[in-house]
């Protein structure tokens, strides 16, 4: 896919898009005021006192390190949150607090972080307090007796060694001065003995001072407070316009990437291309979809002959001649894979043209089944290509009307018949097409869908060629390329396929070349009908049953004479 296509179904599901950004948006901003405020408040612990210690191994840091990861999950369990509640006398139960409490180890720390969120700030730094000094009153820490006056003893212990060593110390350097001051060698002989005795004393106490030391500064599962909770400065979060923003962000996202899958899943043919890669066969014209609010209306060729859609079917006019430049093409049969697809609207605009190049025209409506061309030309249909059927003596020139159109005679269906299949098959058809190109130069049929009836495929053998009207957008590629199968299995020839109801800014139409001030006003203001009509258009067929059951409907859904057609 090419970054014009990319672009191209951003273009086309825009609308999908505003919504989604919209509807996000303004969700996150409902949300927002209508949510309470909540404020967040934190406690940070150490674990451990590697950090007091001046020579603390590795063994120390990951044991404290593991410590903490404990304490996070302890910190949320019953015993810490219940002796929380019961000493801030808070009638609350504990699955309560624990929905307002989170923790976790600081990444790469021995410290560890108790966070609070309540409506009320004042609440919230009390509550993350009161869980630090519960954790700690859980932990080795807190005041056991047995533990207190064990750290007692330890630091008395600390303090008499401490004593005893400078005494020590003092009676060694005042030997020094005794054996000095001696003349004696008894003297200075046990003088230094003494002094030996007494280093050697000194030098144990100074071992039992280290360990002792170390013992009561390097206590790995040791739980301190490093940060009290603080009162929080403002509610938590990100603020309702950055919620806007970022809930608009993911509405965009989404709606893009389902944009995208729609435009995956969609298996219809939209663009000239993809007929030909799809079925082989060429594009002999590309017709913008008609705003016709009317049944006249649909006739553009004639009411609006400056208007791009008219200049379309010129155009394929011209294409069909260059066709016949080596063959004779007097009889064309308009078909479709599926019902409405436009292929009537197509056979009586390109009737339209052809008799303005002046040329004798004769329109014949052999969709017998659901007839259209008399609604269009609002001629009535009592009389028609049955009753000429069933009418072998008839002179045909008795049943065509004129069209309103100069050289455009029309031939309505007629009345419906039981067997509309066996009556296009049958010989007096070829009869009625001989006396037909008698009248006229160029016989054009109107027939119906190739995929519901066997109808066209049995007429389209007896033309001098078939042109396949595919909907742009919502003939599936699998409908169309059974309609080609159809036609070639009976030995059609297919003259190529009109791409119908093309979007015009898709495909770089101008109006206002073609169009007066007064044509472009009625566009502008049957416009947005159009785009109402055609969202529900895609959503019914969207949700359509199964082809055997559309088939079905189809064939015997009865005859509405009297009715007006729908653009």
């Amino acid at each position: 896919m090419e970054l014009k296509q990319y672009f191209n179904v951003l273009l086309k599901w825009w609308w999908l898009i505003l919504a989604s950004v919209v509807v996000a948006a303004a969700s996150s901003f409902i949300a927002s005021l209508s949510a309470p405020q909540s404020f967040l408040a934190h406690t940070t612990l150490m674990v451990g006192q590697a950090l007091q210690n001046p020579n603390a191994d590795a063994s120390q840091l990951y044991t404290g390190a593991a410590l903490a990861q404990s304490y996070t999950d302890l910190v949320k369990r019953e015993p810490v949150l219940r002796s929380t509640l019961s000493s801030l006398d808070l009638q609350w139960d504990w699955g309560i607090l624990q929905s307002m409490v989170t923790s976790r180890v600081v990444p790469g720390t021995q410290l560890l972080e108790i966070s609070v969120l309540d409506t009320d700030p004042q609440r919230a730094m009390v509550l993350a307090d009161e869980i630090a000094q519960q954790l700690i009153l859980q932990s080795p820490t807190g005041t056991n007796p047995d533990k207190d006056a064990e750290r007692q003893f330890i630091l008395s212990q600390i303090e008499d060694l401490k004593a005893n060593i400078k005494k020590g110390q003092e009676e060694v350097r005042a030997l020094d001065d005794t054996m000095a001051q001696s003349t004696s060698a008894r003297q200075i002989q046990d003088a230094r003995a003494r002094q030996t005795t007494l280093q050697g004393q000194v030098s144990i106490w100074q071992a039992t001072y280290a360990q002792l030391l170390a013992m009561q500064q390097g206590t790995t599962n040791f739980l301190s407070i490093v940060e009290s909770a603080r009162m929080p400065s403002g509610p938590a979060g990100l603020g309702t316009l950055v919620n806007m923003l970022l809930a608009a962000a993911i509405g965009f996202v989404l709606s893009v990437g389902a944009a995208f899958l729609l435009e995956y899943l969609d298996d219809s043919i939209k663009t000239s291309d993809e007929i030909q890669s799809t079925l082989k066969v060429s594009t002999l014209g590309s017709i913008t979809r008609i705003n016709a609010r009317e049944s006249e209306d649909v006739l553009v060729a004639a009411t609006q002959p400056r208007s791009p859609e008219a200049e379309a079917f010129r155009i394929l006019r011209t294409n069909l001649q260059f066709k016949a430049v080596d063959k004779s093409l007097k009889t064309i049969m308009i078909t479709s894979p599926a019902p409405e697809e436009g292929k009537s609207i197509t056979a009586s605009n390109l009737a339209v043209v052809f008799a303005q190049s002046s040329v004798r025209v004769i329109l014949v409506d052999a969709d017998l089944r659901r007839p259209t061309q008399h609604k269009i030309f609002d001629l009535p249909n009592d009389r028609g290509l049955t009753t000429a059927l069933l009418d072998p003596a008839g002179d045909m020139a008795e049943f065509l009307q004129p069209s309103g159109v100069e050289n455009l005679k029309v031939l309505t269906a007629g009345p419906e018949p039981p067997n509309p299949s066996e009556m296009l098959g049958s010989k007096r058809m070829e009869e009625i097409l001989s006396s037909l190109l008698d009248e006229a130069d160029i016989v054009v049929f109107d027939s119906p869908p190739l995929l519901v009836a066997s109808d066209a495929s049995v007429l389209s053998t007896r033309v001098d060629g078939t042109l396949l009207v595919i909907d742009a957008g919502q003939t599936r590629r699998a409908q169309a390329a059974r309609a080609v199968q159809v036609l070639s299995s009976v030995g059609t020839v297919l003259l190529g396929a009109v791409l119908n109801r093309v979007d015009a800014r898709a495909n770089g139409y101008s109006y206002s070349y073609y169009y007066s001030d007064s044509d472009q006003r009625r566009r502008r203001t049957s416009g947005s009908a159009l785009v109402l009509q055609n969202v529900i258009k895609r959503f019914r067929r969207s949700s359509a049953p199964a082809q055997a059951e559309v088939d079905a409907s189809y064939v015997t859904r009865p005859t509405e004479t009297n009715s007006k057609p729908t653009a």
